[in-house]
Protein backbone atom coordinates (compact mmCIF):
# COMPACT_ATOMS: atom_id res chain seq x y z
CA UNK A 1 0.00 0.00 0.00
CA UNK A 2 2.83 2.31 -0.76
CA UNK A 3 1.58 5.68 -1.10
CA UNK A 4 -1.68 5.29 -0.17
CA UNK A 5 -3.25 8.12 1.97
CA UNK A 6 -4.65 6.72 4.54
CA UNK A 7 -8.66 7.69 5.40
CA UNK A 8 -9.27 8.54 9.35
CA UNK A 9 -11.61 5.34 9.47
CA UNK A 10 -9.01 3.33 8.07
CA UNK A 11 -6.45 5.06 10.56
CA UNK A 12 -9.09 3.85 13.52
CA UNK A 13 -9.52 0.41 12.09
CA UNK A 14 -5.44 -0.45 12.50
CA UNK A 15 -5.77 1.38 15.69
CA UNK A 16 -8.78 -0.94 16.75
CA UNK A 17 -7.11 -3.74 15.92
CA UNK A 18 -4.07 -3.02 18.01
CA UNK A 19 -6.45 -2.00 21.39
CA UNK A 20 -8.48 -5.11 20.69
CA UNK A 21 -5.78 -7.64 20.20
CA UNK A 22 -3.67 -6.25 23.51
CA UNK A 23 -7.03 -6.67 25.58
CA UNK A 24 -6.75 -10.36 24.67
CA UNK A 25 -10.34 -9.58 22.56
CA UNK A 26 -8.97 -11.76 19.84
CA UNK A 27 -5.41 -13.00 18.31
CA UNK A 28 -4.09 -13.06 14.60
CA UNK A 29 -5.81 -16.34 14.14
CA UNK A 30 -9.05 -15.70 15.33
CA UNK A 31 -9.07 -12.73 12.95
CA UNK A 32 -7.33 -14.68 9.50
CA UNK A 33 -10.52 -17.22 10.09
CA UNK A 34 -12.86 -14.85 10.29
CA UNK A 35 -11.54 -13.26 7.11
CA UNK A 36 -11.24 -16.52 5.40
CA UNK A 37 -14.81 -17.18 6.56
CA UNK A 38 -15.99 -14.24 4.25
CA UNK A 39 -15.53 -16.07 1.45
CA UNK A 40 -13.71 -15.04 -1.85
CA UNK A 41 -16.48 -12.55 -2.87
CA UNK A 42 -15.56 -10.84 -0.29
CA UNK A 43 -11.77 -10.10 -1.62
CA UNK A 44 -13.60 -8.50 -4.81
CA UNK A 45 -16.45 -6.41 -3.36
CA UNK A 46 -14.64 -4.93 -0.07
CA UNK A 47 -11.58 -2.93 0.24
CA UNK A 48 -8.73 -4.23 2.81
CA UNK A 49 -9.88 -2.08 6.01
CA UNK A 50 -13.92 -3.41 4.91
CA UNK A 51 -13.11 -6.65 5.46
CA UNK A 52 -10.45 -5.85 8.92
CA UNK A 53 -13.12 -3.84 10.53
CA UNK A 54 -15.50 -7.24 9.47
CA UNK A 55 -13.24 -9.69 11.05
CA UNK A 56 -12.90 -7.63 13.83
CA UNK A 57 -16.44 -6.85 14.33
CA UNK A 58 -17.57 -10.81 14.06
CA UNK A 59 -14.76 -11.38 16.67
CA UNK A 60 -15.54 -8.70 19.15
CA UNK A 61 -19.11 -10.62 19.22
CA UNK A 62 -17.82 -13.84 19.52
CA UNK A 63 -15.93 -12.27 22.29
CA UNK A 64 -19.34 -11.41 24.10
CA UNK A 65 -17.86 -7.60 24.08
CA UNK A 66 -21.11 -6.83 22.95
CA UNK A 67 -24.15 -8.58 20.77
CA UNK A 68 -26.01 -7.85 17.31
CA UNK A 69 -28.66 -5.95 18.79
CA UNK A 70 -26.09 -3.92 20.73
CA UNK A 71 -24.39 -3.16 18.28
CA UNK A 72 -27.45 -2.08 16.17
CA UNK A 73 -29.05 0.68 18.84
CA UNK A 74 -25.99 1.85 19.33
CA UNK A 75 -25.52 2.49 15.26
CA UNK A 76 -28.81 3.82 14.95
CA UNK A 77 -27.87 6.39 18.09
CA UNK A 78 -24.87 7.72 16.09
CA UNK A 79 -26.96 7.87 12.73
CA UNK A 80 -29.24 10.29 14.24
CA UNK A 81 -26.37 12.69 15.26
CA UNK A 82 -26.45 14.08 11.42
CA UNK A 83 -24.38 12.84 8.12
CA UNK A 84 -21.01 14.47 9.13
CA UNK A 85 -18.61 15.10 12.17
CA UNK A 86 -19.04 18.32 12.88
CA UNK A 87 -23.40 18.18 12.88
CA UNK A 88 -22.90 15.40 15.43
CA UNK A 89 -20.95 17.80 17.51
CA UNK A 90 -23.66 20.37 17.33
CA UNK A 91 -25.65 17.74 18.40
Amino acid sequence: MEGHDFALWEKRVDALMVLCGSKGFFTVDGLRRALEDMGEDAFEKHSYYERWIAAVNQNLIEAGVYNLEELGARMEEIAARGPTYGEAQDG
